[in-house]
């Protein structure tokens, strides 16, 4: 296992009481701060408010804050490592330019794993995260598995990777995250990709899946057929929309489920939670917490 960053013991034994609201307890279980049927807090990214986003430490903070699912996002490298990245860049999140001024515009897809573990992932963030990595998801499942989280995985635009699903679901049974106790209740796989969403469930049906978008009312069958999310952006929801995803069963005869992204701030969050919403995707975490508890 990989050890705990500096920074992130830092921030969680010293600095944590800012981080979250009055009312919270930082380290208490999420379920304990609301009402039996308050949606799931996810964190997006991990606490992606408070540390670099997709990075270990962001992992760990959420841990620290009391969260027990985080999501993230998965891309492939030139060499074909599976790298825990949201951009197809590397430019946002890293230090990729002045590493590599001369290889514009510094796609993950055109590096290798080896050059991407050079970089650094968490000085934009601030000081005080410098030296954190761009982890391979094999790092990232090793750190969710030992702090006894969840997790919530975005295949990231996989039609820029072809077959990055089989990629996928390799890794994570190497890593020990297809046997019954991850499947049945810790792991979940989305994307923006129907069809990427479609072949997970092909290859391995008894795993959780979820449709990242806001399909037409009348399309909901079509989904409801190898996916058990519907999982659209706030800002498109509505409480009939809800109900009308409610209203069906997903590939595994339960009723569809909807976790909605990505809501930072109280008064979405108690609106989504009006509307009847599973799941919060959430870079602000301790926020939505305190909202729909």
């Amino acid at each position: 296992m990989y050890a705990r960053p500096v920074a992130v013991l830092a921030a969680t034994t010293v600095g944590l009481t800012a981080l979250v609201l009055p009312g919270s307890a930082a380290g208490t279980e999420q379920s304990a701060a609301g009402r039996d049927d308050a949606p799931q807090v996810i964190a997006h990214r991990g606490a992606s408010a408070y540390a670099p986003e997709n990075t270990l430490a962001a992992v760990d903070l959420a841990d620290e804050m009391g969260f027990a699912w985080v999501e993230n996002d998965v891309q492939r490298t030139k060499d074909g490592e599976l790298v825990v990245m949201h951009d197809d860049s590397l430019a946002r999140t890293t230090d990729v330019e002045q590493r590599f001024p001369d290889r514009a515009p510094w796609k993950v897809k055109d590096f290798t794993a080896a050059e991407i573990a050079t970089l650094d992932a968490g000085s934009w963030r601030g000081a005080e995260w410098a030296g954190a990595r761009v982890p391979t998801l094999k790092q990232y499942l090793e750190r969710v598995d030992e702090n006894n989280q969840k997790l919530l995985l975005e295949i990231k635009k996989p039609e820029l990777y072809p077959g990055i699903e089989k990629d996928t679901l390799r890794v994570l049974g190497q890593e020990g995250w297809l046997d019954r106790s991850h499947v049945r209740s810790r792991l979940v796989i989305q994307s923006f990709g129907a069809d990427s969403v479609r072949a997970v469930h092909q290859q391995r049906p008894d795993i959780t899946t979820g449709f990242l978008g806001t399909p037409a009312v009348a399309d909901l069958p079509s989904y409801a057929a190898f996916a058990d999310q519907i999982n659209p952006t706030h800002t498109s929801l509505s409480a009939e929309y809800v109900a009308a995803v409610h209203a069906l069963k997903g590939a595994h005869g339960k009723r569809l489920r909807v976790s909605t992204w990505t809501v930072n701030d109280a008064a979405a969050a108690t609106r989504v939670a009006g509307f009847g919403v599973d799941g919060i995707i959430t870079n602000n975490p301790d926020i939505v917490r305190d909202a729909v508890g």
